[in-house]
């Protein structure tokens, strides 16, 4: 009996001596248990400032997306995440009932369309119809100013109807193509959708001056033409091609020959006439609705259409419902060497991006495209790298892919390509800013360089361009200017991960701790992240719960 004991109380002296060199946190942060399972990033912040600053500071493919909370105050929280991470909560269809994409600012995204009427108001309307209508319309001008070839195939179509509105969204699944952001998105609406725009403003009394904007069409790189006016060249020989000014003034009103869009013209509820396309989705961090979600205080979600013609291609290991998920998300493009970026930019905004970028040791007229990207930090590095020696190179233009938090810039007047130790003779070079990773890297349009998919060495980016110095720097420079009572804002601290402090001695950071450690006792406590990954969820009405409170 005594031996029993001895060896009892030695065992619990080793286990003593176990936890005393590996003690458990302070707080239990759980992880999801299959090795294969996404890793376990689920950040929750009051403001979208907030999670988007969250999301440049961290390593992994995070994203930001809205979640509604109460029915009629509109507010909403912001849910930081992987699409894996958010997919493995999401496809059960419990929980997460209201959320939203949020399309980032200045982000290249894919084609998408919102439409909807009120039904009573338009007894007569056909919707599948007017969608057909439209979808053959926009698959018509891409052909026509871009050269890009799609179908009905090419076009995810997602429906929420009800018996008082017909409601669709539309997601173009174009191939090695997209569009610079969604403000370019819609600009090429608005032009493809002018003769309906006549009608309404005829209809109206309002004078027809909508043709009188000037829309610069593009592609980055430019590759293939646009049956419009051509405008001049660059030396580079690269072409670029407009509708000026005085070609929209001898246009006039809408020609014969412009197609018939009055199906697009329905009316709402007052009986007041307006467009089928809503044209207010193209804006800023706009929250676009995700697939299989409803509006809050609504039970119909958007889901597959009757009539859709779109199915996407099965990987293994990813179901079909993951695939459908996966192509919903506006800004889910990844970069790629054959990849198209189409922009469509009014004249305004183009004379405001004109002229020269002034850096400190160069000034290079910028050809195509913006001549700032939303990091000018980066842009005056990038312009140091192409200005060596007696060659005065410059940005041509830039593309931001917010998956990969990627900053690809074309360069123009500088072709040294590291592959074969010596400038092209023709093609252009691109330089890649990897702001995750803190590094940069050369690639080039050159066929043989492409052909063995060439990448030069990855180099550190200097500390002053780093995002984790740029966000420390906007820090200071928002706490000197607060007087001594006020709070500093809520923001993350560099390299924070789950479980690790936004701040601290701010009711945000109260706040989102709290709400962070009640959903991991809820978890803990009902046993949602069992091993068999059933219920693995986190419930909506606790986190609405928690951020009243």
């Amino acid at each position: 009996m005594m031996r029993k004991w001895e060896a009892k109380l030695k065992k619990i002296e080793e286990l003593a001596s176990q936890y005393e060199r590996k003690p458990l946190l302070s707080v239990y942060r759980p992880r999801l248990s299959k090795p294969e399972e996404p890793p376990s990033i689920w950040k929750l912040f009051p403001r979208q400032s907030q999670a988007f600053d969250f999301v440049k500071s961290c390593k992994e493919d995070v994203h930001v997306f809205a979640l509604e909370c109460n029915v009629g105050d509109g507010q909403r929280s912001y849910l930081v995440t992987t699409y894996a991470q958010l997919w493995f909560y999401y496809k059960f269809r419990k929980t997460l009932l209201h959320c939203y994409e949020v399309i980032p600012e200045n982000a290249v995204c894919k084609l998408y369309f919102d439409l909807e009427f009120n039904k009573p108001a338009n007894p007569g309307a056909d919707g599948k119809r007017m969608v057909a209508l439209l979808i053959e319309h926009v698959c018509k001008a891409l052909q026509e100013l871009y050269s890009v070839h799609c179908s009905a195939e090419d076009v995810f179509n997602l429906d929420s109807s009800t018996e008082e509105k017909f409601s669709r969204h539309l997601i173009f699944q174009l191939h090695d193509v997209a569009f610079k952001d969604n403000i370019h998105v819609g600009n090429f609406v608005r032009k493809i959708l002018q003769p309906a725009l006549h009608l309404l403003a005829k209809d109206d009394g309002i004078p027809e001056t909508l043709d009188h904007e000037c829309f610069q069409f593009s592609e980055a790189p430019l590759k293939q033409g646009i049956s419009f006016n051509k405008v001049s060249a660059d030396e580079d020989k690269e072409e670029g091609w407009t509708l000026n000014s005085e070609k929209l003034e001898k246009l006039g009103p809408p020609k014969q020959s412009d197609p018939d869009l009055s199906f697009l013209i329905v009316k709402n509820h007052m009986g007041e006439k307006h467009l089928f396309v809503d044209l207010g989705v193209y804006t800023r961090n706009r929250n676009f609705r995700l697939y299989k979600s409803s509006k809050i205080g609504k039970c119909v979600v958007l889901e597959v259409a009757e009539d859709n013609r779109f199915f996407p291609k099965q990987p293994k290991n990813v179901s079909k419902e993951n695939q459908y998920f996966l192509s919903s998300l506006v800004s889910n493009v990844r970069f790629s060497d054959t990849l198209r970026i189409l922009t469509c930019d009014t004249s305004q905004n183009k004379e405001k991006r004109s002229g020269y970028f002034n850096s400190t040791s160069t000034s290079v007229e910028t050809l195509e495209g913006f001549q700032c990207s939303p990091y000018p930090e980066v842009d005056r590095f990038v312009l140091s790298l192409v200005n060596r020696s007696d060659v005065k190179g410059g940005i041509r233009c830039w593309n931001y892919f917010f998956p990969e938090e990627l900053l690809v810039y074309d360069i123009c007047k500088y072709r040294w390509c590291e592959n074969i130790g010596r400038a092209h003779r023709s093609n252009n070079i691109m330089i890649l800013v990897d702001l995750k990773n803190e590094v940069w890297y050369q690639k080039c349009h050159d066929p043989v360089c492409k052909a063995v998919n060439f990448k030069s060495d990855y180099f550190p980016l200097p500390a002053d361009v780093s995002l984790r110095y740029l966000l420390k720097e906007e820090e200071e420079v928002i706490a000197d200017g607060m007087s001594p009572h006020e709070a500093p804002p809520c923001k993350p601290s560099p390299g924070a991960s789950l479980g690790a402090d936004s701040g601290s001695g701010s009711d945000d950071v109260c706040l989102l701790q709290a709400a962070e450690d009640a959903e991991l006792a809820d978890t803990a406590e009902n046993g949602l992240l069992s091993h068999n990954g059933i219920g693995d969820e986190i419930p909506d009405e606790l986190i609405m719960e928690v951020l009243q409170d």
